[in-house]
Formats: structure tokens, sequence, C-alpha cells
């Protein structure tokens, strides 16, 4: 049975024993787990590094749990444009500004966005890694919930989620990688020797 929680006070614990359910989930797969879109394997640590420097993303530009889709876009922008009498400078200007009004420039993000955005970025992962960090991520959430049908993102954006929350599960998500994912062992009998 799931488990459904209302409104917990601390941040969601993911323990060794989700991320070992969480493996048995990723070996019961139809789909392999490590192989990203690009029809390559990544390493378990190549995705642990994705999803680690995410969470230094939100840490540093903020987490949000959804964006705000409520305004009225049905009424259209206010651009007065139309007005020949504009001179271009005063055009630019007036275009600038709405699109500084209606974008914002608060840099916060979901999890899916910046688990996108930590690959578009290069640095620290690739479109393979986000696509495999957001796998791993839905797999340690099916394993926490014991719902065969739990996803990442929609449990990200449940009312009640924190950005401790998010922390915990991208800090999951990592070290699930590293112990589970390709190179794991051969890093241990590295270490070993």
């Amino acid at each position: 049975m799931p488990k459904t929680t209302t409104a917990p006070t601390t941040a969601a614990v993911f323990t060794d024993r989700t991320l070992s359910k969480a493996a048995e989930l990723a070996a019961d797969s139809y789909r392999p787990l490590w192989i990203g879109p690009s029809g390559e394997e990544s390493f378990g640590e190549a995705v642990a590094r994705h999803l680690e420097a995410t969470s230094t993303f939100l840490d540093k530009d903020g987490w949000i749990r959804t964006y705000d889709h409520s305004k009225d876009w049905s009424n259209g922008a206010d651009l007065a444009a139309d007005d020949d009498s504009m001179t271009v400078k005063a055009m630019l200007k007036s275009l600038l500004r709405l699109i500084r009004d209606e974008i914002g420039t608060d840099p916060q993000r979901t999890l899916s966005t910046a688990l996108r955005h930590t690959g578009e970025a290069g640095a620290h992962g690739d479109t393979d890694t986000a696509s495999i960090a957001s796998d791993v991520l839905d797999l340690v959430i099916r394993a926490h919930t014991g719902s065969d049908t739990a996803r990442a993102t929609p449990w990200s954006e449940r009312q009640h989620r924190t950005h401790a929350d998010i922390t915990a599960l991208l800090t999951a998500g990592a070290r699930f990688a590293r112990t589970y994912g390709p190179g794991a062992a051969r890093s241990s009998q590295e270490q070993a020797t």
C-alpha cells in the first residue's frame, strides 16, 4: 500500500533500504536504466555529479514547487507598439519592460527544470545524465512510496513539499547512482587494491 502523507514536519528520509528497493525495481525494469536517449551508457558517478550539481543549482537560485500559471493570459500584453508615433527606442523600452514584468527576474526552478538546466549547462552533465537522473529519482520515489506509478516530479510538486525534501531526494539519488550505477563495482575494487 502506498504511503501518503499530508503534512510532514521534517524532510523526507531516504534510507539504504529504500535505495536497495530502488535497485530491485531497476533490475526488474524492462528498460535499461543507465542508457540515455543517445543510446550510450552513463556511469553512475556521472549521474551522481549531475544530481549534486542540480542540488547546488537549486540552493543557489532557489527551488519552487510549481510555476504560477494563474495569470490571465487571455487579455494579451499591454503593449502600445502599434502606436505610429512611438520611436523605435520607445518601442524597445516598452517591449523590454513587458518582458521583465511578465517573465520576472526570479531564477527559482522546479526540480524537473533544474535537472534539465543542469544538463544544458554542460559543465556537470548532459542530456543523457539529465534523463537518467530523472529516471533514478523516479525509482527512488517508487521505492520510497511503495507505489509502482509514483514519479519524482509529481512527488516534488505536492503542496507540503519543501526545499529540504528535494535536497534529500537529490542526495539519495546521487547515493543510489554511486552505489548501483555502472562503474560502482570497479571503483570499489580499485579502492580495495
